[in-house]
């Protein structure tokens, strides 16, 4: 009697099996699930055999049948959960292959049985059995499965918001606590609290065909295994967009909650695409109407302002439905971007008032830049000749002098004073006396070379500065310059003939280089000055008109 009650609950679970196979659609979940249901077959499977059969032998291989199904079940009860549930693992390499490992390590001790640590017979047969410690591992286990199962299915219903998912998940953890609890309740009954030979027959298997019943009946009426389906609604029902479903008569066959606030339309109407368009036909609303009745495979998009009632900016898109290269419908999209379109605006105004700064701030930097260079032109500039002053002088002296002295390379200053300019200023006014000026600063620049530097020292005094020039080459410069002011012819406003005048010019070269050269900021520039105007001096009392040098 004991074996066939066994036998009985093997053949209702298969009746079930059988019975969900033909009723419903198959799945992956659906699959999944068959799987396991044909699994908790093998345990009444096993424990039949092992009454009806009187060898040993084979009631060990069935009682280790058994119960590494039990441990495959378990471990396979786990990942069923976190499928059920939608719960992702970690992206760990090798970590199923962990979560599996406690499963494995006990079906194998079940299968080696080490020195009958996990079971003994009784009187010489398996049919009653004592069981080792490794039994109390192996079930610590197997609980320990169950119970990361039950948990992963109570986190789930307390993260999910909707009732139905929560009705669906709770029929499952019914099941689940069902078998746990006859488990439980056949180990405390026939293993813990055993009296004498007595066996309470079948609690397991009675346990497993009414966790079977449950599962069942959430697969028929709660559609336990259709959850991605409805989370997927309820995700369409959450979205702001305006979503409309289309079959290939254009009919609609499934809207969601926003649409209502774009359009009125309803499952079963015809959609015309033209209707919902404001001045459909032309324009960029025409083109978008031939692209989606002419391209069914595009996916056509538009931006369109419905000025009635709350007017609104609605980007409509729309996305072909293929199934095997084949159009079977379409989806498309009502987005409000009434706000975006708002931002944007704001943001374009912001951006011209910017823009508007911006050139103003740069046309201000440039007139600042423009005036810091007058400035700094003006600072080192002679006003009336336009060549460099001697304050500009006197600091560039300071800086090439130094190097070139450093450096043992000749450089000479040539001190020019226009002879009796008094004269002219007295004879023929200030205003001529700064022609003569200005007409003299222009031949000697002609003369110059490109690295030499003239300044106004002084009145009608100038210097010259000659890089990289010893006495010799200085000399010639100088002659030139001497020659070519005395050549040049000067027409004064007021005045017949022309008018020229003369340069006396006192040349110093330094081009040996004493220790006792040694620079020292402005007091060398000074005993340089000092040197230049005495030569220049000495050129003024030999009867002017000439060049005097030296060199140091």
């Amino acid at each position: 009697m004991m074996a066939w009650i066994d036998l009985i609950v093997c053949i209702l679970l298969l009746a079930l099996l059988a019975y969900v196979f033909i009723s419903v659609t198959i799945t992956v979940l659906h699959k999944v699930y068959l799987m396991f249901h044909f699994f908790m077959t093998l345990w009444p499977l096993c424990q039949f055999a092992i009454q009806v059969t009187d060898s040993p032998r084979l009631q060990l291989l069935y009682v280790k049948i058994a119960f590494v199904d039990l441990a495959l079940l378990a471990v396979g009860w786990l990942f069923f959960t976190l499928l059920l549930t939608k719960r992702t693992l970690p992206a760990r390499k090798g970590l199923p292959v962990l979560i599996a490992l406690p499963a494995c390590l006990a079906a194998a001790i079940v299968i080696s049985n080490p020195n009958g640590m996990f079971v003994q017979p009784l009187h010489g047969q398996y049919a009653e059995r004592s069981y080792g410690p490794l039994f109390w591992l192996t079930s610590l286990v197997l609980i320990g499965y169950g119970v990361v199962s039950l948990w992963v299915i109570h986190s789930a219903l307390s993260a999910s918001r909707a009732d139905r998912i929560k009705k669906q998940v709770t029929q499952v953890l019914r099941g689940m606590v069902v078998v746990m609890a006859f488990i439980g309740a056949d180990i405390l009954v026939n293993v813990v609290f055993r009296v004498s030979s007595m066996v309470i027959p079948g609690l397991t298997s009675a346990g497993i065909l009414l966790s079977a019943v449950f599962f069942i009946v959430a697969i028929h009426r709660d559609k336990v295994f259709d959850l991605l389906k409805i989370a997927h609604q309820d995700i369409i029902n959450t979205i702001n967009l305006g979503i409309l479903v289309l079959d290939d008569n254009e009919i609609i066959v499934e809207t969601n909650r926003s649409l209502p606030a774009f359009l009125d339309l309803h499952i079963g109407d015809r959609f015309e695409i033209a209707a919902i368009l404001p001045d459909a036909g032309t324009g960029t609303s025409g083109t978008f109407i031939a692209k989606y009745k002419n391209d069914p495979l595009e996916s056509p998009e538009i931006d369109v302002l419905y000025e009635k009632g709350d007017r609104r900016h609605v980007h409509i898109h729309v996305s072909p439905i293929v199934v095997g290269g084949t159009r079977v419908g379409r989806i498309i999209t009502f987005q409000d971007r009434s706000r975006l379109r708002q931002l944007i605006e704001e943001t374009a105004k912001q951006n011209e008032i910017l823009q508007e700064r911006n050139q103003t701030l740069s046309e201000m930097q440039q007139e600042l830049h423009l005036t810091n260079q007058k400035l700094q032109q003006m600072a080192i500039t002679d006003g009336l000749t336009g060549c460099f002053n001697r304050n500009y002088i006197t600091q560039q002296l300071e800086q090439e002098v130094r190097n070139h002295i450093e450096r043992h390379i000749p450089f000479s200053i040539l001190l020019l004073d226009i002879d009796f300019f008094k004269l002219i200023n007295d004879r023929y006014g200030h205003l001529t006396g700064d022609e003569v000026i200005c007409s003299t600063v222009n031949v000697i620049k002609q003369t110059l070379r490109d690295t030499d530097i003239l300044a106004r020292f002084g009145g009608e005094e100038f210097i010259v500065y000659l890089p990289f020039t010893g006495s010799e080459a200085a000399l010639e410069l100088a002659e030139r310059i001497r020659a070519a002011v005395e050549a040049n012819k000067m027409m004064v406003p007021g005045l017949k003939n022309a008018l020229s005048v003369t340069v006396s010019i006192g040349l110093l070269s330094v081009d040996r280089f004493p220790l006792d050269l040694i620079p020292g900021s402005m007091t060398l520039i000074s005993e340089l000055f000092q040197s230049v105007d005495h030569v220049l001096y000495q050129a003024k009392r030999e009867g002017r008109n000439r060049v005097v040098s030296a060199s140091k």
